[in-house]
């Protein structure tokens, strides 16, 4: 900013002490009523402390201007001699506009600043009463209440009250000033105050003693008769007349505007039946009410309902009454969904052009903390009754004490809520109007900064520290108002939240546990005791024995959950993310109980839970990401067996990770619904669980040429994967197919090489069969050569010639599922340009090599069944199982690959929908094959999860049937019925196959 002419010294003093207008400031400080005050330097740098400089100048000539000529000498000798009423009268003017009007308008209020100094005592409510205890009219009371109220301010803005103090001297300011209010009406309308007895109830934040400077204050009036009319017929109906004239009266009184503009809106539409509803009811009308008709919102409200003014007996009853009421909402029908459907409401009714400066409705602001804290209250407050606190921030210290919320959650909370809250009141303070918009001018912006103490680049500061809290707060919000575990919780019967041995006897009973005496012994271990992780487990348990009923197992997940607990019980991160984060709860109690295979591999490592509560932790890790993090294991290692070991650890990591995710997609959690596609789920375990066993063989192999060679073998090295594994359809207990090729160096003899490549053969054979905890990974080679017989590893020459010379059709019929999986890339791509003439033979294969595989095929079916199978249940060479899906898709592709690119695939379900797309399937037989191999590939992974050994046909045990049954979509009850669907759809699948595969 330029100015005519020399800076004066004031002018830079003024800009260096935080004036926006030096030159504005200049002519005011030269007005003849500062003359004493003008080249004070205390004065100046108690202006340039205020939020507003400019604003505090301003206000301070208005108030010296105002003062009668012979009271300016008290003022400016108070002003200049004591500095906490210089500090708490250039606080307010530089930070409210309105309060420095006040002020002008009544100069001799601001002797009101002083009352106190001495001591620096904060006034309670019977001061605030004694200060409003003159006024007599409308008027008058609000002249009090802005002079109480500025006495507020000035602590506040001198930081010399908290929030919660300052929130709480504003509720006390407002019962005061609701008294005064009644008292006055109750003056102007004698009779009618005979008439009745009439309690006014508190409600919303001046209810919760957190009142802002500017608010509504919601109330709820109760009344009964009272002298005479209680005793006469009809006397109710003229005291509840009464009552509403006095309470109508003690509304306007609060609300209308005058000359001293309002104090606040009384607002009573929280009342039954809101602004449809009668102003004032009897006691047992509004019990009726909340007993028959009450919405659950309601009884959320109820819970910051305090008596304020009037009758203190009848308020006392009113809530003696309603408050069992509040504490038994959790127990309501859909309570959980309803709280949570109006909080989205609340957002979805904000303005779109405010939704980012709503500080209150918005996304991360205060009504995120404050109905997240009274939803857990109400859930956890039937049985706890440290809970039942209408003040957000004690409500939420004593969630923390309970363990119902993270300690280092609350804390953030609490810091969260104090910021956002006081930049609420200062935005509130500046013109005293009710808004909880963040200003989006430059000055604006600056005094709210500057008045919450960030002097430094205050609008940058405010902007980054509000978007940091609101971010906490939507985090936060998300993680405890949304999490699964409440609704369930909200969803017990009472008396079953804190469990009690015998209660947990019944209980266990009634939900089926096959064994009581064993699952309660479990119980027993888990939650006796006074520490801090027995009170969380007390918490989860209930809701995770309904988990565990919901599955075909539930003795099987509660001990799973004890064996898991036992081991990392005193790790504590552990609870913390049961209880805290989402889903994992929930995604915990399904993995334990849905079979072996996952709790087997959980508990081998149980650190591993935390992947259950990683929102990314459910998503398989692709072959890149793994492979490096094999071969750096590997690298670390000391030795071969050591780095085999390490690369089989994350293996069984992996494994765990895909088998929870397939659980969980197939069961469906409320964070994780049930994956509506069942091919989706089969592609993905078969994708991830061939992605980790070539990891896993990269590991082995790089383990196994360090042992012996170091850096570099003496000849070039690949594996093929074959089968399942080259066709990146892998179950859990699938082995590894796979061929073996070599290459000799340039300059290294062939036989030398030969030695060299065996010896890593058998290397990578014995690490990956070495008994340890993890899972072994069986290599076959039998797809090899000359089967069992032939040399477990050839050069790519030895190979060209076999082929060339020796190759039957159903070798070439292998190959259709060649890819390299570990070794040297280039090799395994020129074996793979070596085998395509063979696999994708010109013009298609002769007709000769169809009745070859059409006899193989036949003999297959004939001879490897296994004896006593049932044919239509055997999920791989059964009647439309996997072997007659597959080989129907690969004689089209042997025929038609050569023509059609899209056949050129080693994945069944891909060349199955190129070949419908080529024309050469219709689309009923495309979807029937497809539905059939889905269904036999997800049954073997079922067994396999819930047997923890592999399996082609349904388990004959009752209880691992039913737990097939609900990995496939189908409850308690249906087993029949899927056994049924599964007959069902292979029999069409067969059918569609004898058309297509032997022309039938």
């Amino acid at each position: 900013m330029t100015v005519p002419g020399r800076r004066s010294s004031t002018f830079t003093r003024l800009l260096r002490h935080g004036f926006t207008d030096p030159t504005a400031a200049e002519r005011l400080l030269d007005v003849p009523e500062l003359a004493a005050l003008r080249d004070d330097a205390v004065l100046l740098d108690a202006l340039g402390a205020a939020a507003d400089p400019d604003l505090a100048l301003r206000g301070l000539v208005r108030l010296v201007e105002a003062q009668p000529e012979t009271d300016r000498p008290a003022l400016t000798t108070t002003l200049l001699s004591a500095k906490p009423f210089r500090d708490r009268l250039l606080g307010v003017l530089g930070a409210s506009e309105a309060l420095a009007d006040h002020l002008a308008r009544h100069p001799h209020d601001w002797q009101a600043l002083v009352t106190y100094e001495a001591a620096d005592l904060h006034p309670g409510l019977d001061e605030f009463e004694r200060g409003l205890a003159d006024a007599t009219d409308p008027v008058s009371l609000r002249v009090a209440y802005r002079r109480c109220l500025l006495s507020i301010a000035a602590r506040d803005v001198c930081a010399t009250t908290d929030l919660s103090e300052t929130a709480a001297e504003l509720a006390d300011l407002a019962t005061a000033t609701l008294r005064a209010a009644l008292r006055i009406a109750s003056a102007a309308a004698p009779e009618d105050a005979a008439q009745c007895r009439l309690a006014v109830i508190a409600m919303g934040k001046c209810g919760g003693h957190e009142l802002n400077y500017v608010s509504d204050v919601d109330v709820i009036f109760v009344a009964e008769a009272a002298g005479e009319a209680a005793a006469r017929d009809g006397g109710e109906g003229a005291a509840l007349q009464a009552a509403t004239r006095l309470a109508s009266h003690l509304m306007r009184i609060c609300s209308e505007t005058t000359v001293e503009g309002t104090i606040w809106p009384v607002d009573a539409n929280l009342r039954p039946e809101g602004r449809n509803g009668p102003l004032v009811r009897t006691l047992s009308s509004h019990l009726a009410y909340y007993q028959r008709w009450a919405k659950t919102w309601e009884f959320q409200a109820l819970l910051k309902a305090r008596p304020v003014a009037g009758d203190a007996e009848l308020g006392a009853e009113y809530i003696a009454a309603v408050s069992p009421l509040v504490w038994q909402a959790a127990e309501r029908d859909n309570f959980v969904p309803d709280v949570q459907k109006m909080r989205r409401r609340v957002v979805d009714n904000i303005p779109a052009a405010e939704v980012d400066r709503e500080l209150k409705l918005g996304p991360g602001g205060l009504r995120d903390v404050e109905f997240a804290v009274q939803l857990l209250q109400l859930v956890h407050g039937r049985s706890d009754s440290t809970l039942h606190s209408g003040t957000t921030l004690d409500a939420l210290a004593a969630l923390a004490a309970g363990g119902y919320v993270g300690r280092a959650d609350a804390a953030q909370l609490d810091e969260a809520y104090r910021f956002l809250r006081a930049l609420e009141h200062r935005i509130q303070l500046y013109r005293l109007r009710r808004t909880h918009l963040v200003p989006e001018g430059e000055e604006d912006l600056r005094r709210l900064g500057r008045s919450l103490g960030l002097r430094t680049d205050p609008v940058a500061a405010l902007n980054r520290e509000w978007r940091r809290h609101a971010a906490v707060v939507r985090r936060l919000h998300e993680k405890l108002f949304y999490r699964p575990l409440l609704d369930a919780v909200a969803q017990l019967a009472p008396g079953e939240i804190r469990l009690s041995p015998q209660a947990a006897g019944q209980r266990l009973e009634a939900l089926g546990y096959a064994d009581p005496a064993a699952a309660l012994r479990h119980l027993e271990a888990l939650s006796s005791g006074v520490s801090r992780k027995a009170a969380i487990q007390r918490t989860l348990l209930p809701v995770l024995l309904g988990w565990f009923a919901d599955s075909a197992d539930p003795d099987a997940g509660l001990l799973g959950f004890r064996k898991v607990s036992d081991a990392l019980g005193k790790t504590p991160w552990y609870l913390r993310l049961l209880r805290d984060e989402g889903a994992a709860a929930e995604n915990l109690a399904r993995v334990l109980s849905a079979g072996r295979l996952a709790p087997d591999l959980l508990l081998r490592a149980p650190e591993a839970v935390a992947i259950l509560g990683d929102p990314e932790g459910l998503k398989p890790r692709g072959r890149e990401h793994l492979e490096q993090e094999v071969l750096a294991a590997v690298g670390r290692a000391e030795g071969a067996e050591q780095a085999v070991a390490a690369a089989r650890g994350v293996r069984r990591r992996e494994l765990f990770r895909t088998a929870a995710a397939d659980l969980i997609g197939s069961y469906g959690t409320e964070e994780n619904p049930r994956e509506p596609d069942p091919g989706a789920l089969v592609d993905r375990v078969g994708q991830a669980v061939t992605d980790l066993n070539a990891a896993t063989l990269a590991g082995a192999l790089r383990a196994a040429v360090r042992a012996e060679w170091g850096d570099e073998l003496p000849t070039r090295f690949t594996v093929i994967g074959m089968g399942r594994f080259g066709g990146h359809e892998l179950n859990y207990g699938s082995d590894a197919d796979v061929l073996f090729v070599h290459e000799p160096r340039e300059g290294v003899d062939e036989q030398e090489a030969a030695k060299a490549a065996s010896r890593v053969v058998a290397e990578m054979r014995r690490l990956l069969q070495l008994p340890t905890a993890d899972p072994p990974l069986l290599i076959d080679a039998d797809l090899r050569p000359e089967g069992k017989n032939g040399p477990l590893v050839r050069t790519l020459k030895s190979y060209e010639a076999y082929y060339r010379r020796w190759s039957l059709v159903w070798e070439s019929q292998a190959l259709l599922r060649a890819e390299p999986m570990a070794g040297d890339r280039e090799l395994g791509e020129r074996f793979l340009a070596l085998v395509d003439p063979l696999r994708y033979p010109a013009e298609g294969l002769g007709e000769d090599a169809v009745r070859e595989i059409r006899r193989l095929k036949a003999r297959m079916e004939t001879e490897r069944l296994p004896r006593g199978a049932d044919p239509t249940l055997h999920a791989k060479l059964g009647r439309g199982g996997l072997s007659d899906v597959e080989w129907t898709v690969q004689l089209l592709q042997m025929r038609h690959g050569w023509a059609e690119p899209g056949l050129r695939t080693t994945r069944t379900r891909t060349a199955l929908a190129a070949a419908h797309a080529a024309g050469l399937i219709a689309t009923d037989a495309a979807q029937t094959l497809d539905e059939a191999w889905v269904l036999a590939s997800r049954v073997r992974n079922a067994v396999m999860l819930v047997r923890g050994r592999p399996g082609d046909t349904f388990p004959s045990d009752g209880r691992e049937l039913a737990a097939v049954g609900r990995y496939l979509g189908y409850g308690p009850g249906h087993v029949g019925e899927m056994v049924d669907d599964y007959r069902r759809i292979t029999r069409r699948a067969r059918a569609v196959m004898e058309e297509l595969f032997y022309g039938a």
